[in-house]
This record gives C-alpha cells, sequence and structure tokens, in this order.
C-alpha cells in the first residue's frame, strides 16, 4: 500500500508525547476506537514490518509499549502519524479524521511538528511550539470541530483544509497570508452556514455575490453569532481586503503576529458560536 508523502524527519519524541500517540491509536470513545487486533491490522497499513500480534493487555498500554520499543527507529513514528492523517483510514467514519489530526496536533504541536492532510495527501511540517499556547491564537480556545459547524461533509472538509493552511501560513511567519486565509475561511463558513439553516437570509443577493459584510449580519441577527463576534469579524473583514495589495499600501499599520492573534481569536469566537447554535448539534466536543 502507497504511503502518503512527507518529507522524512529525524523524529525522537518525548515519552510523554507517545503516550498521547498512543491513546489515539488505540482510540476511545471520543475517537476511532481500535480493537487490540486492529491496533496490529493498522501499524501494518502504515508500513511497520513484524508487528506482533495481540497478546490481551491493555490495549493503550501495549500501544505504548510497540510505540516505545521504535522510538529511535528511523522513520517508524512518522509512518504511525502519517497513516493517522490518511482519509482511508476512516472510510466508514470520514467525519472522524479531522477531530483525530485536531487530536494529534494538540500534543504535537509542542514537539515542533503538526499533521496536515491538504487534498487527503497526509504530511507532516515543522511549526513554531508557541502555537500551543492560546495567547498566540487568540485568548479563545477554539472548542469546535468544522463538522460541529457545518453539515456538508465536502464543504467541512474544505474549510477545515483552509484553517490548516492558515496555520501553516502562522508557522512560518507569514501573517499577512495567515489573515487573508482566516478571512476566506470566516466568509466561507458563515455562507454555509446561511444556506444550510436559513437561505432566504440571502434575500435579494446570490450565494456568488453576498458580501461578508452582509453575512456578518445575517448570522448576528440570526443569533448565531454574539455581539464580540459581530463586531470584530468585521476587523478581520478589512485585513482580509489585504488580498488587494493596493488596500495593503493605503494602511500606515502592517499586519504582525499580534495582529493576527486577534484575528485568529475572533475565528475561535465565532466558530464556537456557530457550534453552539447549530439547530441539529449533536457533539459535546465544544461544551
Amino acid at each position: 500500500m502507497n504511503q502518503s508523502q512527507s518529507t522524512r524527519y529525524d523524529l525522537t519524541l518525548d515519552e510523554n508525547t507517545l503516550e498521547e500517540l498512543a491513546r489515539v491509536v488505540a482510540g476511545d470513545d471520543d475517537l476511532y476506537y481500535r480493537r487490540g487486533f486492529e491496533i496490529a491490522a493498522f501499524l501494518k497499513r502504515a508500513g511497520w514490518q513484524e508487528v506482533p500480534e495481540y497478546d490481551g493487555q491493555y490495549r493503550r498500554e501495549w500501544a505504548t509499549e510497540l510505540l516505545m520499543e521504535r522510538r529511535d527507529v528511523s522513520g517508524e513514528i512518522e509512518k504511525v502519524l502519517l497513516r493517522l492523517a490518511d482519509p482511508r483510514e476512516y472510510l466508514d467514519e470520514p467525519a472522524l479524521l479531522a477531530e483525530v489530526v485536531a487530536a494529534v496536533n494538540s500534543f504535537l504541536i509542542h514537539e515542533g511538528y503538526r499533521l496536515e492532510n491538504p487534498g487527503g495527501s497526509a504530511r507532516l511540517v515543522p511549526c513554531d511550539p508557541a502555537l500551543a499556547h492560546p495567547t498566540h491564537y487568540g485568548a479563545t480556545e477554539l472548542k469546535a470541530v468544522m463538522a460541529d459547524v457545518i453539515a456538508d461533509d465536502s464543504m467541512a472538509e474544505l474549510l477545515q483544509r483552509r484553517l490548516d493552511e492558515a496555520r501553516t501560513c502562522y508557522a512560518n511567519g507569514a501573517h499577512v497570508a495567515a489573515i487573508i486565509m482566516l478571512g476566506s475561511l470566516m466568509e466561507g463558513v458563515l455562507l454555509q452556514s446561511v444556506v444550510e439553516r436559513d437561505p432566504s437570509l440571502l434575500g435579494r443577493s446570490t450565494e456568488d455575490r453576498v458580501t461578508l459584510h452582509a453575512l456578518i449580519e445575517a448570522c448576528h441577527g440570526a443569533g448565531w453569532i454574539g455581539a464580540d463576534a459581530k463586531r470584530f469579524s468585521h476587523e478581520l473583514r478589512e485585513y482580509r481586503n489585504f488580498v488587494h495589495p493596493k488596500a495593503e499600501s493605503r494602511q500606515s499599520h502592517r499586519p504582525d503576529r499580534d495582529t493576527l492573534s486577534i484575528c485568529w481569536q475572533v475565528v475561535n469566537a465565532a466558530l464556537n458560536d456557530l457550534a453552539e447554535t447549530h439547530p441539529g448539534r449533536t457533539r459535546q466536543s465544544y461544551r
């Protein structure tokens, strides 16, 4: 089986990180659950050779032992990480892919790496460990995943990729690019929310012509986002317009890391509000 492509890194992960990785591999009620023999099969699909048969011990402990044994073997841990971000691993429950990747990134980021799967191709990329601290993404913690907000699976996946790409821009110091990507994400999320929940809010506009300003006002008017999210979403909208260099040239302020942190807080707040007010919400991840 072809493994997703990625630049090879010499990973030597901390023991606590490996324990968390074992938790995701084994799964639980909130992630993709694997029985003991399924863990062995997963490792084989990841590209491991000579995987021992499951011996009946606790799944998570067994997975931890296996990972620790190959901690210093070049490429073996990376294979596991990439397979966790491979869509083919979740053909029966595709919506779980984003949740698994988010779970891995919550601890992997402390090692200076993160998982991404743009276009369904898993990869491991270096990033700034400072991203692990909420102050760098804004004080508001993102408690939702895209599937909590958007019902259409393909659109949720596309918007999740936008969020992942914004994180990549952040990690590499591309602050203006990240802000533009966040503005694009915000527009896409608000438009899809209107289309799915109440298309009449478009008024006389069409999906192709409605403005971000109108979407922000409509979603606030419908009670889907709070007053703070509304107010600062308009600020993000202004920065989003920097996609046009002329718009940026007219401003004396140049967006920096602090500007991006504020914009990220706005996006987190809006996504949390939209998840909290989703009419068909059944998930608990944002509570």
